[in-house]
């Protein structure tokens, strides 16, 4: 069983940065891929990056490639993704996600946080 809770969210302007973090409960956090999502209104909840277990293996979509990072902290029980270059299309609600294996496919997730509004100005 694993709980999530995101924080970091907020508004910036285009070009901005900004840092999300997701808290994780439960001992076995170590043992399970995580990853972050983005739903914009009216669209569908989407992939955003993902992080193998031990961190060592990162995935991210096209969209954000080379301007956002996923990194995490096992002894921390933390998950983090760094946004840099931010553009207004990336206005969404931010969810992190725990499952144990590798995947992409949100109807796959067992485990979610309840989200944290990101807003990018232009």
């Amino acid at each position: 069983q694993v709980q999530l809770v995101e924080s970091g969210g907020g508004l910036v302007q285009a070009g901005g940065s900004l840092r999300l973090s997701c808290a994780a409960s439960g001992r076995t956090f170590s043992s399970y891929f995580m990853a972050w999502f983005r739903q914009a209104p009216g669209k569908e909840r989407e992939f955003v990056a993902g992080i193998s277990s031990g961190g060592g293996i990162t995935y991210y979509a096209d969209s954000v490639k080379g301007r956002f990072t996923i990194s995490r902290d096992n002894a921390k029980s933390m998950v983090y993704l760094q946004m840099n270059s931010l553009k207004p299309e990336d206005t969404a609600v931010y969810y992190c996600a725990a499952d144990p294996k590798i995947t992409y496919r949100r109807d796959e997730y067992g485990y979610w946080g309840q989200g944290t509004q990101v807003t990018v100005s232009s």
